[in-house]
């Protein structure tokens, strides 16, 4: 039975979400496994219900159609859930569909308890009916009906995959790691404030959760938070103290050091930057509701800033707070784009592969970029123009991100053997690197969290003593002296038949026969003539030749009624 849910669902539109075009998969599937068992419900005139009974269960495509129809009415509910956000009212449309769903598994159970099923189809019979129940009561909300349904499926489920082979037992653990959030989520509804905690690392583990209880426990940790900022009502930054108004922004400080563990402890690099982006994302809001705020209050901070002395208003400055929290948040996630890049710089240098694109130099030099700009907008927060330590801080940090981005667009002239450059740039990342470690002094625990400048040292020493023996050997012998066998002009095969080459490229894909589209070849213009003697001609008269007017008047008119011409 989960086999053939999953596989159905995967390629019939549940990979993107597509919960309507699942649901007219099933009608149609419906439809074909009528017509093929000939179990039609009348005809285009009458209806006439027909049910499955044990009698008639001579084939397993009659337990095929009791499924999909509550497969059918389980998309229909899904989709009906999606459009429930902005149309509340389908909210009762959707419990329906799912008591339908339910109804059909129950028939489903009841036919998997004949003698000619066996006891695996029995079994998962029973957790899918465990399973579209317990998704009604939670929808229902009747948490402990939903947890002891839910309870009952995961522990069918981790029977099964522990009876069959490895290969079968994937599809059963994943089905249990689906359920396993909603029985933690129905264990904290009932009283069991552990299981908040579980719902918690289970979210930051995966990056965030999906499917039936994303929504919810989305709203459960907005709620716990909310809770929370009742009781938070200013923070401190850089020796200031700063009262904390805003809701937004206090949920969102609240949940700060929960979002950044996870960062810490994220599995993959997916993952982390899938968190990245959620705790931007809710930095911005939080930063638009403090800009709402500064709108009215103009006048008031202008004000301030007269009489202060220069010293920004509170609310500018959990402004300028919250921003330095994006962008340094921004420059993480950075940082561990690049990481990863040098990672897979290293692996492609080590064995190349053919295929997909690899990663370049290129690539972290314009990651780097983006950091240095960062760190500019850093320097230029209102209320920390007068902080030294912080503006000395921030110097340290674009010293070592030049030195990094020195290095790499070092290495992008090195591949194209630009020798003297890259020596040049070396130096530049040693004279970085140096003014690093000459002015750290009390500003080295903000430096740990940057990259080692002396591994850099160390890198750049090698790269230099490499790159000065590559330019020794370049001049030495600027023209390669290959065999005849070996020498590839760039000319296509056509224009080489005389001459003997060993060329690889010609039973590749990108093979080169002819020139295509050919060049262009010089052909003999249309000659123009132009008739110059024409202007030099006279030509006779021809008055004579030209019949003159008839005579008018009475004597012509009689001449000509008789034929007399003049």
């Amino acid at each position: 039975v989960l086999q053939i849910v999953k596989e159905s669902q995967q390629q019939h539109g549940l990979r993107h979400g597509d919960f309507q075009r699942y649901r007219g998969y099933c009608s149609r599937r419906l439809r074909r496994l009528r017509k093929t068992l000939n179990f039609k419900m009348g005809n285009r005139h009458k209806f006439t219900g027909k049910k499955v009974t044990e009698e008639i269960l001579s084939d397993n495509r009659y337990l095929l159609l009791i499924l999909m129809d509550a497969e059918r009415a389980w998309s229909y509910a899904m989709q009906l859930k999606q459009e429930a956000n902005t149309e509340p009212r389908k909210r009762f449309h959707l419990l329906s569909r799912l008591r339908k769903a339910v109804k059909h598994a129950e028939e489903l159970e009841r036919l998997c308890e004949s003698n000619r099923v066996d006891a695996k189809t029995k079994l998962e019979a029973q957790a899918y009916m465990a399973y579209l129940t317990g998704m009604l009561r939670f929808e229902h909300q009747e948490w402990k009906a939903a947890m002891e349904a839910f309870n009952k499926c995961k522990t069918i489920y981790e029977k099964l995959a522990n009876a069959f082979t490895e290969e079968q037992a994937v599809l059963y653990n994943q089905r249990v790691e689906e359920i396993s959030p909603n029985i933690r989520y129905c264990a904290y509804n009932i009283g069991d404030q552990s299981a908040m905690n579980e719902l918690m690392q289970m979210r930051l583990r995966s990056g965030g959760t999906e499917g039936l209880l994303a929504e919810k426990l989305e709203a459960l940790i907005t709620q716990t938070r909310a809770k929370q900022a009742a009781t938070m009502s200013e923070v401190e930054w850089r020796g200031r103290t700063v009262p904390v108004k805003i809701d937004k922004v206090r949920i969102f400080l609240l949940g700060l050091a929960d979002n950044e563990a996870a960062i810490a402890q994220a599995e993959n690099e997916e993952t982390k930057e899938r968190l990245f982006e959620s705790l931007l994302s809710e930095c911005r809001d939080a930063i638009q509701a403090v800009r709402e705020e500064l709108k009215p209050d103009q006048k008031q901070r202008e004000h301030s800033l007269e009489n202060d002395s220069g010293k920004v208003s509170n609310i500018q400055y959990l402004h300028s707070y919250l921003t330095y929290i994006k962008l340094s948040t921004a420059i993480r996630r950075n940082e561990s784009m690049a990481q990863s890049l040098q990672k897979a710089l290293l692996q492609q240098q080590r064995s190349d592969e053919d295929g997909k694109r690899s990663p370049r130099p290129q690539d972290l030099i314009r990651l780097y970029d983006i950091i240095l700009q960062n760190l500019v907008e850093l320097t230029q927060l209102p209320g920390l123009e007068e902080d030294k330590n912080f503006q000395k801080e921030i110097g340290l940090k674009t010293l070592v991100y030049k030195a990094y981005r020195c290095f790499f667009i070092a290495q992008s002239y090195v591949l194209v053997k630009k020798w003297s450059e890259a020596l040049v740039l070396y130096e530049r990342v040693l004279k970085y690197a140096r003014e690093v470690q000459s002015g750290a002094g009390a500003h080295r625990n903000s430096l740990k969290e940057l990259p080692d400048v002396q591994d850099l040292i160390t890198q750049v020493n090698a790269e230099k003593y490499s790159l000065q023996a590559a330019a020794i050997l370049d001049a030495n012998d600027p023209h390669e002296t290959e065999s005849p066998s070996q020498v590839k002009d760039g000319k296509p095969l056509s224009e080489r038949f005389e001459t003997f080459c060993l060329d690889p490229s010609l039973v590749s894909k990108q093979v080169s026969l002819v020139h295509f589209p050919p060049g262009f070849q010089p052909i003999p213009c249309k000659p123009l003539f132009f008739d110059l003697a024409l202007n030099h001609v006279a030509f006779p008269p021809l008055e004579d030749k030209v019949e003159q007017k008839a005579k008018s008047g009475l004597t012509g008119y009689i001449k000509g009624i008789f034929g007399f011409k003049s």
